[in-house]
């Protein structure tokens, strides 16, 4: 019980801007709207994808948010860490596990609030709305940001007090992930070393199995390995925090 009550203190904490301020939401959002507005009629007219070019695209969407949204749990952390707010909360009793839940949690519920927008959005313009399979989707997203949220606890604790680190690292590693998982593209029309470097590239496969699950195809090969490479990055993210959590901060 003692946990669950940590959890939701600081689930409230750090959600409490967003209540005061809603519109943060809708800024965050100013860079997928951007490439759902204007990237996207590109592909539909002109560029050969694999399949509707909106039930091809949009997935990827929700990839780019999902990559830069748990990020960003660990951007605050690094923050209240050189601030000097995080070690107010440690001298307190609070389990250092619901510190981590709290955060991601928080970072959780609006990458959900701003899918569904995003998805809302899309419908009108071409995008063939499979709900169980959209759903699936969506919780695909939570498994993988899980474990994205993990790790960008780590680096945010490693990076302190400066912080140069976790800047350097998320700018130069976010970038080529996105880039080498076909979000935007097709990798399939790039030259053989691009897509070889996007075959050991998880987000690739996770991207792929988003894909399916929004055209409704759950028996895809995709599927598989996209939701074995989010189950892979959770447990991982989760164990590396955890345990340097339990070091101290």
């Amino acid at each position: 019980m003692t946990f669950f009550r940590d959890t939701a203190t600081i689930f409230s904490r750090e959600f409490a801007p967003v209540w005061r301020d809603p519109l943060s939401l809708v800024f965050t959002m100013a860079q997928p709207l951007l490439f759902l507005y204007l990237f996207g009629p590109l592909l539909e007219r002109g560029t050969a994808t694999p399949g509707p070019a909106w039930q091809w695209f949009v997935p990827g969407i929700l990839i780019m948010m999902c990559l830069s949204g748990p990020l960003m749990a660990g951007y605050f952390l690094l923050l209240d860490l050189i601030g000097g707010s995080m070690e107010r909360l440690l001298v307190t009793p609070v389990s250092r596990t619901a510190l981590l839940v709290g955060r991601t949690l928080k970072e959780f519920v609006v990458l959900l609030a701003q899918a569904v927008l995003i998805i809302g959005l899309a419908v009108p313009l071409g995008l063939d709305l499979h709900v169980p399979g959209v759903l699936t989707g969506l919780t695909l997203l939570v498994v993988f940001g899980i474990g994205l949220g993990g790790l960008s606890f780590v680096l945010a604790i490693v990076s302190a007090p400066g912080g140069e680190l976790f800047y350097g690292i998320t700018q130069v590693v976010m970038f080529p992930l996105l880039l080498l998982s076909g979000v935007l593209l097709p990798v399939e029309n790039g030259p053989g070393w691009l897509q070889v470097a996007a075959a050991v590239n998880p987000v690739t496969y996770v991207v792929e199995a988003e894909r399916s699950l929004f055209a409704g195809r759950f028996l895809d090969a995709p599927v598989v390995g996209g939701g074995a490479a989010a189950v892979v990055t959770a447990l991982l993210g989760l164990h590396l925090a955890r345990r340097r959590m339990a070091r101290g901060l």
